[in-house]
């Protein structure tokens, strides 16, 4: 019924809090899991030697191939639904996948359901989502058939997508130039195209630990970084030249074509803790 996949590399450390406490608190549904591991130095292949569970399929490749792994690794499962799980996942209740399909069978306009990532102040990701919903407002939160969503974009942390939908919109692509890079951005603007959109499950939390152990981010992460930033300076210099002509803005918010700029995101300035407005925090 539902297939998983991880990529790793490098954090066998990670890797083992997401697998134990994480992928074997996984339900029956749970039928495939796929842990694709690019090349890491460390310790990982001993680690995923060692484990025992007839639903793995282990893929020990070669070169860190980083995000284009995810269509290859999704090649090798058949399942109905799929979720893609990132190795800093470190914990999450038991019956998971369980939760969130049931979730996303009841809102058929959903596309893309991320379980919900539980705030720690010493998490990146966590930090930088509770600063866009409560600070820009980029989530709102709804109900749909009696689920609680948070509708929005959503990252791959824990994300659910079906099959049928995949195949729909020619599923995750890679990228020629920069292997570390986000899939799901353009897998989730085709689904739109479609008239599907995307959200966190409210009610359904999961723990992410990437900001505590990403002091030292492989160079060609930090190179699609570099490129993201400089991507979206040109097109905010584009849109905001088109918000200062006459009638535009108000044209723009009525027919929706595009966000408009927002100040850059500075973690350094940022707390969260100091006059953050009251929410739930199972967006992050």
């Amino acid at each position: 019924m539902i297939a998983i996949v991880c990529l790793t590399h490098n954090r066998v450390d990670l890797l083992a809090r997401c697998v134990e406490n994480v992928i074997m608190r996984t339900s029956e549904l749970t039928t495939e899991i796929v842990i694709w591991d690019n090349a890491s130095p460390d310790g990982t292949r001993d680690y995923l030697s060692s484990l025992d569970d007839p639903r793995l399929d282990i893929v020990f490749h070669d070169e860190n191939i980083a995000m284009n792994a995810l269509p290859r690794a999704l090649e090798r499962t058949t399942a109905p639904y799929m979720v893609e799980l990132d190795d800093d996942v470190v914990e999450a209740p038991e019956r998971w996948d369980a939760a969130l399909l049931e979730a996303y069978r009841r809102m058929p306009s959903i596309g893309f359901l991320c379980a919900g990532i539980a705030y720690d102040a010493n998490d990146a990701a966590s930090r930088y989502l509770r600063y866009m919903r409560e600070e820009i407002g980029a989530y709102r939160e709804e109900k749909i058939n009696g689920v609680r969503i948070l509708r929005g974009s959503v990252g791959g942390a824990c994300t659910m997508t079906s099959r049928d939908l995949y195949r729909q919109v020619g599923g995750f692509k890679e990228h020629r130039r920069y292997p570390y890079w986000r899939p799901d951005i353009p897998y989730q603007r085709a689904l739109r195209k479609l008239g599907y959109d995307s959200a966190f499950l409210a009610d359904l939390e999961v723990r992410h630990e990437g900001g505590t152990n990403a002091s030292n981010p492989p160079q060609p992460k930090l190179a699609y970084h570099i490129h993201e930033r400089k991507l979206t300076a040109r097109k905010n210099t584009v849109k905001r030249v088109l918000l200062a002509l006459p009638g535009f803005a108000k044209l723009n918010r009525r027919l929706g074509w595009f966000e408009p700029p927002i100040a850059p995101y500075d973690p350094t300035a940022y707390d969260p803790d100091e006059g953050a407005r009251s929410a739930p925090t199972s967006a992050g």
